[in-house]
């Protein structure tokens, strides 16, 4: 939803070209569910529709490729939403499609959302939402009732994921301390740079130090109060200008020093003479932090020692003798998980996300995935930096006998899998008779 309350199918669309309906006038369940966006469903699973234009987001077919055919009953109402709160910004980024200087905001008929609209959206749709993303151009926080918003959203649906993109310029100390309190679960801050003198080449017209003190105040309000919420992230954009080992060492001693829960680099293509030339596809220093960058996977963090590491013993009874099971009934394995990061694993949590736990994932006996999801079992308490756990987890046996392989890993439940950014599984092959 941009902000004067027209609905577009997706954050690749700036300006506002490919509307599908008003909330102003219609509900989200009648634009939702109207024959415009039923057309596009249509036009999709028939390969394409001329309703997407320019987007970005399209993916071209292969050659003799048929089209991925979805249902075109998508539900009563969408399960994530986007929700921006003004297409204005306090700082101008260099090429950006969303700086100032480009007339983003005349392609809006509202400069702020208006906070009954905001409201009667949310009454709507908050029930059906999985996810919010309380962003999309412009800078979220310059709307006076922006906190406020991330206060109503959380205390009616908190089922809701409610995650939120922000500069870190538009906050006052207390407005960070605030929001820290208002149930929002994710924070990223975009600050390209470890000095001013780097971060301002992008983020023009804005304050280093007055972002870091933005993150800053909100992890002191997080560890002051023993919250684990919200999960904050530092994003880093690479450029030709900051992407040197120097400004990269400071910017993770820096987010190390604060205690920010993730630090990530971001790969960009634009502008087109700004892009940084040494992390591309390919390159031995990319694949050097491949997994400290935002896009390869949800949990790499390039903060010194915080990148999840794990290493799980199988405890059989003889060492390198297949497990044996009967076809239908339950399996008990020993194993042992070993904390190799500085950061400690939670047994629990408030909030069910970001738990670690024991996972089993069936595969076939050449290593073809069959369940990834095929066991779990709990962390017996939340494990130490460099502390090691006896985890029992029970494995329920295919029905069918024959050769499977168990493929044991750490989960981050609702984030990833350790193996994603780069820590060791263990297999063990499985028997069934």
């Amino acid at each position: 939803m941009l902000c004067d309350g027209r609905l577009v199918c997706g954050c690749a669309d700036p300006y506002g070209r490919r509307t599908l309906g008003d909330a102003r006038v219609a509900s989200v369940r009648d634009v939702w569910t109207g024959p415009r966006i039923v057309t596009l469903r249509e036009e999709l699973n028939a390969g394409g529709s001329r309703f997407c234009g320019d987007c970005p987001l399209k993916l071209p077919l292969q050659k003799d490729e048929p089209p991925s055919v979805r249902p075109l009953d998508a539900g009563a109402l969408p399960s994530r939403m986007y929700i921006e709160c003004t297409a204005a910004c306090n700082i101008s980024c260099d090429q950006a499609c969303c700086a100032p200087e480009t007339g983003i905001t005349r392609t809006r008929q509202a400069g702020m959302l208006d906070f009954d609209l905001f409201r009667r959206v949310v009454d709507e749709a908050g029930a059906a939402l999985v996810r919010i993303d309380f962003f999309n151009y412009g800078e979220a926080f310059l709307h006076k009732r922006a906190i406020e918003m991330c206060e109503y959203i959380k205390s009616h649906f908190p089922q809701v994921y409610l995650y939120t993109s922000t500069n870190g310029l538009a906050l006052t100390d207390e407005q960070a301390r605030r929001l820290v309190h208002s149930g929002i679960d994710e924070v990223t801050f975009s600050i390209d740079g470890a000095s001013q003198s780097a971060y301002e080449k992008y983020r023009r017209r804005g304050r280093f130090d007055r972002a870091v003190a933005t993150l800053r105040a909100m992890v002191d309000e997080k560890h002051r109060r023993a919250r684990d919420l919200p999960f904050l992230n530092w994003r880093y954009i690479l450029f030709t200008w900051n992407d040197s080992d120097d400004e990269m060492n400071r910017a993770r001693q820096m987010a190390g020093d604060i205690g920010v829960d993730r630090l990530c680099w971001e790969l960009t293509d634009h502008p087109e003479n700004a892009y940084s030339r040494r992390f591309v596809p390919g390159s031995p220093d990319l694949e050097a932090i491949r997994h400290e960058v935002w896009d390869d996977n949800n949990l790499g963090n390039a903060v010194p020692g915080a990148m999840p590491r794990a290493r799980i013993d199988v405890r059989a009874i003889w060492p390198g003798v297949p497990l044996l099971a009967r076809a239908g009934r339950p399996l008990q394995v020993r194993t042992r998980v070993h904390n190799l990061s500085r950061r400690q694993y939670p047994a629990q949590a408030t909030y069910g996300r970001r738990l670690v736990r024991l996972g089993a994932q069936l595969c076939a006996a050449d290593g073809t995935l069959v369940d990834r999801d095929f066991a779990r079992a709990w962390l017996p308490a939340t494990l130490a930096p460099g502390a090691r756990a006896d985890v029992p987890i029970e494995i329920p046996t295919p029905s069918q006998p024959g050769r499977y392989s168990l493929k044991f890993d750490l989960v981050s439940e609702g984030i990833d899998w350790f193996e994603r950014c780069g820590s060791d599984t263990t297999v063990r092959t499985l028997l069934v008779r």
